[in-house]
């Protein structure tokens, strides 16, 4: 995920691109990063179910509701971006000589923002809130992993449309949050072998 969206952001940045300019750039390394992306997204969801397993039937419905919901969206938002992304900028690489007209450009480029940085990023806050608040109520992970990942939503919540690059901290917790599941898994196994 780390990969798709900086090499996404740095071809599709906010301000008005020409697209044979980020083809030329960027081309084949945003057909990689597109590729990416179901993987990100597949990976991502087997995280949730992850997550999901270790509260069991502990928890309130209404933050798995939550959780589940915003987990869903995010990668929702992520696929829709990725799918405009390839429409405009993936298929292009096959056929150099063919380009969008410019208005569709802009337009998609202005999509695929808006679907990234305002609803993605949004939702991703709303996952990290609920799966902190579940995981302080069940102790699934540790406290001060569950502080950090509520600075990670509130930054995500209210700073993404000013600084583009914080959209990597959604991913970033996620690998801290799987590597407590990994290493707390196996220091559990070695205490009762």
């Amino acid at each position: 995920m780390i990969v798709s969206l900086g090499i996404l952001r740095l071809a599709l940045p906010n301000v008005p691109t020409e697209q044979s300019a980020v083809i030329q750039r960027f081309g084949h390394s945003v057909v990689f990063a597109l590729h990416l992306v179901p993987f990100a997204g597949i990976a991502f969801l087997w995280f949730l179910g992850v997550v999901r397993s270790r509260i069991a039937a502990t928890e309130d419905p209404f933050f798995i509701t939550v959780f589940t919901g915003s987990g869903l969206l995010f990668v929702a938002c992520l696929f829709a971006a990725a799918a405009l992304s390839g429409a405009v900028l993936g298929t292009t690489t096959t056929r150099p000589t063919e380009h969008v007209g410019t208005e569709v450009f802009h337009f998609t480029q202005q999509a695929c923002y808006s679907l990234l940085n305002v609803f993605a990023a949004r939702m991703s806050g709303v996952f990290i809130i609920s799966t902190c608040t579940i995981a302080l109520r069940t102790g699934i992970f540790p406290r001060w992993l569950a502080f950090c990942g509520y600075a990670c939503a509130l930054t995500l919540l209210l700073i993404i449309s000013n600084w583009l690059w914080i959209e990597m901290l959604f991913p970033a917790w996620t690998i801290l949050v799987s590597a407590d599941i990994l290493f707390a898994r196996r220091a559990w196994k070695a205490s009762t072998v």
